[in-house]
């Protein structure tokens, strides 16, 4: 159960993504898996979802072990362009500085999940990779102030850590970083921030989550967005009594305050907003472009 110090009005969002990719010459397209329908919850409604792809192509839709929604666009044509144009419309009013009722059992860290729990978030809370000199444990170790000390101050500590170790850097390449690449580089984009918080929350024994979705940035003003809005990646923690507990260490939040999420997944890789294949020369492939708008 949560509770808030200070509720905010309902605000109407418009959310416009659009993903071009470009070829040389005509090539086959594979099926494209499309993660654009934004997840709905006490903190979002959605009005409208509407996806039209060029070419035309037979889209249908499915829910993953995750629950998000998925689309898979089939193509019948060849074609030198591919648009795949989502535009939403949604209701959304998550609060700035929301206060979590953590369960007394679990108030102070370490704790233990219970038996169920446990079982219910499995891959969740195992380390998605290698890192076998220990590195990342150690280095997310150095957060945990003693024994116990207090969970949410502790998660919170994590997550301004993420900031205060990493220098942000947008990349347009394709991937994500290792937890260990991060640390090693000094430097990221928010998905290496996302990966990175979460693999060192699973070193400390917590279920957590990566979150893909949208970041609403009004004022221009927020990490990992060059407008007023774009793709962004966070992460979710479970604790118990309040649940799971949103953190975005690009830019040091808590709560989902300007986070319209879209899926949640154990690895970035099942997150991604568009993924496909196209049979062709391997020169063939120009360019993509993603354009992205959140409005009120």
């Amino acid at each position: 159960m949560l509770s808030f110090m200070l509720e905010l009005p309902l605000i109407t969002l418009r959310i416009h993504h659009k993903t071009t990719y470009c070829y040389r010459q005509p090539v086959s397209l594979g099926p494209h898996r499309l993660m654009v329908r934004p997840r709905e919850s006490r903190d979002l409604r959605l009005i409208s979802n509407n996806v039209a792809v060029t070419p035309d192509a037979v889209v249908t839709w499915a829910h993953d072990v995750f629950g998000n929604a998925v689309a898979t666009a089939n193509f019948q044509s060849l074609a030198d362009n591919l648009v795949i144009d989502s535009v939403t419309e949604l209701q959304h009013n998550a609060t700035a500085w929301p206060v979590f009722d953590v369960a007394a059992s679990a108030i102070s860290y370490p704790f233990r999940y219970s038996d169920d729990e446990w079982i219910d978030l499995g891959a969740l809370t195992i380390l998605q990779y290698p890192d076998t000199a220990g590195r990342l444990q150690v280095w997310a170790r150095s957060f945990v102030g003693g024994n116990p000390t207090n969970t949410l101050a502790l998660l919170k500590d994590l997550s301004i850590g993420v900031s205060g170790w990493i220098h942000y850097q947008s990349r347009e390449d394709e991937g994500t970083q290792s937890p260990t690449q991060t640390l090693d580089r000094g430097w990221g984009s928010c998905r290496d921030f996302a990966v990175l918080f979460v693999e060192a929350a699973r070193s400390l024994g917590f279920g957590a989550r990566i979150v893909s979705g949208y970041l609403y940035n009004p004022n221009w003003d927020i990490v990992g967005s060059e407008g007023m809005g774009s793709t962004h990646a966070w992460a979710e923690v479970f604790v118990p009594g309040a649940g799971w507990i949103t953190f975005d260490p690009t830019n040091r939040s808590v709560g989902n305050f300007n986070l319209i999420p879209v899926a949640v997944a154990r690895d970035i890789r099942q997150a991604m907003p568009v993924t496909g294949s196209f049979v062709g020369m391997p020169d063939d492939f120009q360019e993509m472009s993603v354009e992205v708008l959140v409005t009120s």
